[in-house]
């Protein structure tokens, strides 16, 4: 009978501030083995790489090396922002025999794939994206990543000398098709209505950076230029923001988050004021900690919870400022050598990447 109370998802990094942990404890209670599924495989799958380059960099293989450490099968699959892949990868997997379905959402695909496997007997975790129908969800604190966002706008335009209460915001947030959008935005609003700001514009949602660049510039057009800071929920849209401010001679602050190469250098640039940086590893982690207790037979139990009751596994994120870039190549999540190109080289002698 094992009883593991209190145990806490804990993963360290080489930076220069506090371990990152998760926030819920989770706790390993049951008969070893008693309750273990038929097949010790840990089907898994991934929904593309246009959101985030991190699903295959960083993701996939820290869950690969947690599980096969442990001793079990990892199938980790991506369905290349593709929804009919998804279901395919999904009907592959479970032909094959599934201990547990990790599901990270790609526009509602993982509902429909939640629903035959947990008909089949296999849990469900929901991974980086909620998920209805998911046993366990594990992920950053999505409402902590938007609040971080919208502190950097209020901290961006104390430092221009700008108003918060009579600011031009624009927002361009993430695909609402996408679960965690709303708790980026949902964190992101509460930080910055409490400042007084007030949408001047709001773009339709999306992770495609083209697009995201196209309706902001429709909203700066609109706003006569008018612009004095831009809520942005991800670096790749914020790169396409940028890209539109250049063309205008406009700097102003800008948030993102998932200290994306692209997001790391306009941090060092000026033209980003931050990026929340959610360390995959430390994520891939806490899945990992959990999928391995679920293989194992043991009951896990958690102690915070989404609205829906779901139990959530939630990770803490790090605020990176220019002069913290240097602590995500020290975590090895970027290298001096793609961040600090010529245009970048003298930011990064500045703020001591190297």
């Amino acid at each position: 009978m094992s009883n593991l109370k209190g145990k806490r998802v804990k993963k360290s990094l080489a930076i220069s501030m506090a371990a990152v942990a998760a926030i819920s404890a989770l706790a390993l209670t049951g008969c070893s083995g008693s309750n273990a599924p038929t097949s010790k495989r840990a089907c898994v799958i991934l929904p593309d790489t246009e959101s985030s380059p991190r699903y295959e960099a960083a993701d996939r293989p820290a869950l690969n090396d947690a599980l096969t450490a442990a001793g079990f099968e990892a199938d980790i699959q991506n369905a290349q922002g593709d929804t009919a892949k998804y279901a395919t990868i999904a009907d592959q997997q479970m032909s094959k025999g599934c201990g547990v379905m990790v599901l990270d959402d790609l526009q509602g695909a993982g509902v429909t794939v939640a629903e035959k496997a947990k008909k089949q007997g296999i849990p469900v975790i929901a991974y980086d994206r909620p998920l209805a129908g998911a046993d366990y969800y594990v992920s950053f604190d999505n409402e902590a990543v938007g609040g971080l966002e919208g502190q950097a706008i209020v901290d961006g335009l104390k430092a221009a000398g700008v108003d918060a209460a009579t600011a031009s915001v624009v927002y361009v947030g993430g695909d609402p098709a996408d679960g965690n959008a709303k708790m980026f935005y949902d964190g992101a609003v509460a930080v910055m209505s409490a400042a007084g700001i007030k949408p001047a514009a709001e773009t339709p949602g999306t992770w495609d950076g083209a697009k995201a660049g196209t309706a902001f510039e429709q909203a700066y057009t609109k706003l006569g230029g008018k612009v004095d800071a831009v809520w942005v929920a991800n670096d790749t849209n914020a790169a396409a923001v940028i890209a539109i401010l250049d063309k205008n001679g406009k700097t102003v602050p800008v948030s993102g988050q998932d200290a994306s190469v692209a997001g790391l250098q306009n941090v060092l640039l000026g033209k980003q004021t931050a990026t929340v940086y959610k360390p995959a590893k430390v994520e891939a982690g806490a899945a990992a900690d959990l999928i391995i207790a679920l293989l194992k037979g043991e009951k896990p139990t958690v102690d915070k919870k989404l609205a829906d009751g779901t139990p959530f596994i939630a990770v803490t994120p790090i605020n990176i400022t220019p002069d913290k870039v240097k602590d995500v190549v020290a975590a090895g999540d970027a290298t001096a050598k793609e961040l600090c190109t010529e245009a970048v080289a003298a930011a990064c002698a500045k703020y001591g990447v190297n």
